[in-house]
C-alpha cells in the first residue's frame, strides 16, 4: 500500500508539473495577445508609413524623371540659342527642336528680352505639339493679347537670373492647357540676359500619376504648388480654384490643418496626425526638388486599424488550439531534442569543412587586380561566382617571356566533385604551360592526363590562349567551351573550332588557331553560367544581352562589375543555377593610331537621332577630343543625318541610313549613305547669315552648320545611292 501511494504521488507530481506548464502557457498566450494587439497597431502604423513613404518616393522619382528630362531639353539647347542670338531669324528652330526631340515637352518658346533686338522689339516664336495628331505647330507669343513680358515664366528667371519653375496656370493663346513651365535665361557674349528659353509640360500626366497612388482603399493624395495652390486633388472643385490656406480657413479644424500646410509649404518631409471632421487622419508629405511642389497622402485612421479586431478574434481561437498543441509538443520536443542537436552538430561540421574547401579552392586562382600594375600594355580582370559554396569553374593567367598565358574552364556538375576536378585542371594548366607555348599541345597534354583518371566520366570545357604582348599575336585552342567575344571596331564572336571537351577521348587531336589583336582590342571569356543565367520566367540572359552590356569604354574590372550588375538586375530573385566566371583581357600594346572603323545603321525616323551621341562619343574617346569638339562633331553629324531622314525617303516609307566612320592619325570621316531619292544638300547656295529673313532662301541652315564645323563636305550619287562624306581634321 505504501509503495502504491509513492507511485501515485510521483505520477501526481508529474501531472501537476504539466498542468502548471499549461497554466503558464495560457497566461503567456493571453499576455502575448495583449502585447500583440499593441504591437500590431504599431506594426500596421509603421507598415503604412513605409508604404506611404515608398509611394511618395516613387511618385517623386517619376515626377523628377519628367522634370529632369524637361530641364535637360532646355539646357542642352542653350548653347545653340547663344550661337543664334546674333541671327534672330534662326531662333525659331530652337523651340521646334526642343519639342520634337522631347516627348514630355508639349510646348517651348525662346522669348527675347524687349528691346534686345532692334529688328524685333518683341519676339517669341512658340512651338507646340498637337495632342491629337502629334504634329508640331508654330505660333507667336509676341502679341498684345498674350503680352509675354508680363508672364511669370518670363519675369521670374529675368529677375532671379537663374532657372525657374513657374506656378501652374492655364495657358491661353499659347498651349491652351493646364501646364507648368521651366524657364532659363540665355545670356549673350557680354553676360547679359538676352532671352528666356522655356519648356512647357502638361499637368494631365501629374493627375494620372497621383491618381495611381493606392496605399489603402480610402486613402487619397494631392499636390500643392510653392504658393499653396492645389494642383491635384480627388475633389475637382478644389483643383486650381483654392489654396490649402483657403481650404483650412473653411474648416473647424483649422489649427491642425495650418500646421500641416506650414510644413508642406516650407518644403519639409514628414508625417502628422490631423483631426478633421471629428476623425483622425495620418498625413504623409514630401517635397519635389527644384519645383517647389509638395506631395501628400491622407490616410484615415479608421481605415488603418479596421482589421485589428478581426485579427484579435482569430488570435483567441488560435490560443485555444495552441494550448492543445502545447500539451502534444511538450512530449514531442523532449523526445526529439537530443536528435536535433546531433543533426545540427553534424550539419555545422559539414559546413565548416565545405567553407575550408572553398577557401582552398579560391586560393588557387588569381584574385588581386590589377594583376600586373607595372605594365601599361595590358588591362586584365577576372571573377568567379560559384552557384554553391564550392564550384567547378576556373580561370588562370600568368606572363612568361612577354607572353600572356590564360585559360578559362567549366567542369561538368557542381559542388565538391566539380571543385576537385577544377583544382586538378588548374594544376595541369600551370604544369603544362610552364614549358610549352603552343595552346594545342597544352590542351592535348591536359586532355590525356584527365582522361586517364576520369572514372566518374566528368568532362571540362576549356579555352586556352597565348597572347604575345609585343606583337599582339594570339594563339588559342578551344575544347568545347563558349566562343569568347572579341571587341575591335565591333563586338563579335571569336572564330573557333569547337573540338571536344577535356576528359572524353584520350589522344584527341585539338586544332590550334591564330589571330592578331590591335591596340585597344579586347577579349571577353565567360562560362555558360553567364549566357544561361535565368530569371523567374526561365528566360536566359543570352549572348545579345552580353554584347549590349559590353558597350562603352570602361576598365576591365569595371566591365565585369557592370556585367555582374546587369545579370543581377535580370535574374532578380531567381536562384543562381550555375557557376558564373568571366575573364576580360584588354590589349593596349601596338600602335594606338592604327586606323579604326565604326558603323551605325538608322531607320528614317527622327527618333533615331538619339542614337548618334553614343556613336560619336565612342569615336571621340578614342582620339581624345575635348567636350566642345565632341559636341560640334555630334551637331554636324546630326544635321547631316536629319537632312537624309527628312528628305531622302517619301513620307511613310521605311528606309535605312548607313553611317560608316573612319578614324586615322589625322582625321575622322563620316560616310552617310542612303537608297532614297537623289538629294544633294551641298547644292544649296552658301547662305548669308547676316542677311534679313526676307532676303534669305528657305532652308540651308543645317548644311551651313555642317560646312562651318567640318573641314571637308562632299556629295556623290553612286549606284542609286546618296553618299555624303564629311571630314574633320584634328591634331
Amino acid at each position: 500500500m505504501k509503495a502504491n501511494r509513492k507511485e501515485n504521488k510521483g505520477f501526481g507530481m508529474s501531472f501537476r508539473t504539466r498542468l502548471l506548464l499549461v497554466i503558464v502557457a495560457a497566461l503567456t498566450l493571453e499576455v502575448t495577445s495583449i502585447i500583440q494587439y499593441i504591437y500590431t497597431q504599431r506594426g500596421i502604423k509603421h507598415e503604412a508609413s513605409l508604404r506611404a513613404e515608398g509611394e511618395l518616393k516613387s511618385a517623386e522619382n517619376k515626377i523628377m524623371d519628367v522634370v529632369n528630362q524637361t530641364e535637360a531639353a532646355v539646357r542642352n539647347s542653350i548653347w545653340v540659342a547663344q550661337w543664334c542670338l546674333d541671327y534672330p531669324d534662326s531662333l525659331k528652330r530652337i523651340p521646334q527642336r526642343v519639342v520634337s526631340e522631347n516627348p514630355v515637352v508639349v510646348g517651348s518658346t525662346i522669348a527675347l528680352v524687349p528691346g534686345y533686338s532692334q529688328k524685333y522689339p518683341l519676339y517669341a516664336p512658340y512651338a507646340t505639339r498637337d495632342m491629337e495628331t502629334g504634329k508640331i505647330r508654330m505660333l507667336s507669343l509676341a502679341t498684345e493679347e498674350y503680352d509675354y513680358p508680363s508672364m511669370e515664366w518670363f519675369t521670374k528667371p529675368l529677375e532671379l537670373g537663374e532657372s525657374y519653375w513657374s506656378e501652374p496656370y492655364f495657358d491661353e493663346n499659347g498651349g491652351d492647357m493646364l501646364m507648368v513651365t521651366f524657364s532659363t535665361p540665355v545670356r549673350d557674349n557680354n553676360g547679359e540676359i538676352a532671352a528666356i528659353l522655356t519648356a512647357d509640360i502638361s499637368l494631365d500626366w501629374l493627375t494620372e500619376l497621383i491618381g495611381d497612388i493606392k496605399v489603402y482603399p480610402n486613402a487619397f493624395s494631392m499636390v500643392v504648388s510653392r504658393n499653396g495652390q492645389i494642383m491635384v486633388c480627388p475633389v475637382d472643385t478644389l483643383v486650381m480654384k483654392k489654396t490649402v490656406d483657403q481650404f483650412a480657413s473653411e474648416s473647424s479644424d483649422r489649427e491642425a490643418l495650418d500646421r500641416v500646410n506650414k510644413a508642406m509649404l516650407s518644403g519639409e518631409t514628414g508625417e502628422m496626425l490631423v483631426r478633421y471632421n471629428g476623425k483622425n487622419n495620418h498625413v504623409y508629405f514630401a517635397p519635389v526638388e527644384r519645383t517647389g511642389w509638395s506631395l501628400s497622402i491622407v490616410l484615415p485612421e479608421k481605415e488603418l486599424y479596421k482589421g485589428v479586431r478581426r485579427i484579435g478574434l482569430l488570435v483567441n481561437i488560435l490560443q485555444v488550439l495552441g494550448l492543445v498543441m502545447i500539451v502534444v509538443i511538450l512530449r514531442i520536443v523532449t523526445r526529439n531534442q537530443i536528435k536535433y542537436r546531433q543533426l545540427y552538430e553534424q550539419k555545422e561540421r559539414i559546413e565548416n569543412e565545405i567553407h575550408i574547401a572553398r577557401e582552398i579552392q579560391m586560393s588557387m586562382i588569381p584574385k588581386t587586380f590589377p594583376p600586373f600594375p607595372e605594365r601599361k600594355d595590358l588591362d586584365l580582370a577576372a571573377s568567379v561566382i560559384p552557384a554553391k559554396e564550392v564550384g567547378g569553374d576556373l580561370y588562370d593567367f600568368f606572363i612568361r617571356d612577354e607572353k600572356l598565358f590564360f585559360c578559362i574552364g567549366d567542369v561538368s556538375g557542381k559542388g565538391v566533385p566539380a571543385s576537385l576536378v577544377m583544382a586538378v585542371t588548374r594544376s595541369l594548366f600551370r604544369a603544362m604551360s610552364a614549358h610549352e607555348t603552343s595552346p594545342a599541345r597544352i590542351v592535348t597534354s591536359m586532355n590525356n592526363s584527365i582522361s586517364e583518371t576520369n572514372e566518374n566520366n566528368m568532362f571540362v570545357t576549356f579555352f586556352c590562349g597565348v597572347l604575345d604582348l609585343t606583337t599582339g599575336q594570339l594563339s588559342y585552342c578551344n575544347a568545347g567551351h563558349n566562343p569568347p567575344l572579341i571587341l575591335t571596331d565591333a563586338i563579335r564572336g571569336l572564330p573557333v573550332v569547337p573540338n571536344l571537351p577535356l576528359g572524353i577521348i584520350r589522344d584527341m587531336k585539338f586544332v590550334e588557331q591564330e589571330t592578331v589583336l590591335q591596340y585597344d582590342d579586347a577579349l571577353f571569356l565567360y562560362t555558360d553560367g553567364l549566357s544561361e543565367a535565368e530569371n523567374s520566367s526561365q528566360e536566359q540572359f543570352g549572348e545579345s544581352r552580353i554584347k549590349a552590356a559590353l558597350h562603352g569604354r570602361k576598365s576591365s574590372e569595371n566591365h565585369l562589375k557592370h556585367i555582374e550588375h546587369r545579370v543581377s538586375l535580370f535574374v532578380d530573385k531567381a536562384p543562381q543555377s550555375d557557376d558564373l566566371t568571366m575573364l576580360f583581357i584588354h590589349y593596349l600594346g601596338g600602335n594606338p593610331l592604327t586606323p579604326c572603323h565604326y558603323h551605325l545603321t538608322l531607320h528614317n525616323d527622327i527618333k533615331q537621332i538619339a542614337l548618334l551621341p553614343d556613336f560619336v562619343d565612342t569615336i571621340a574617346m578614342r582620339i581624345e577630343l575635348d567636350h566642345e569638339a565632341t559636341s560640334n562633331l555630334n551637331l554636324a553629324l546630326e544635321e547631316a543625318v536629319t537632312n537624309v531622314i527628312m528628305y531622302a525617303y517619301p513620307e511613310g516609307t521605311d528606309g535605312v541610313v548607313n553611317i560608316d566612320a573612319t578614324v586615322d592619325g589625322k582625321s575622322v570621316s563620316f560616310v552617310i549613305a542612303d537608297n532614297g531619292m537623289a538629294f544633294d544638300p551641298t547644292a544649296k547656295e552658301k547662305i548669308d547669315i547676316a542677311a534679313g529673313i526676307d532676303e534669305r532662301p528657305i532652308g540651308g541652315l543645317g548644311i551651313h552648320l555642317v560646312r562651318t564645323i567640318m573641314d571637308n563636305v562632299k556629295y556623290e550619287r553612286k549606284d542609286e545611292k546618296n553618299i555624303l562624306t564629311i571630314t574633320k581634321n584634328y591634331a
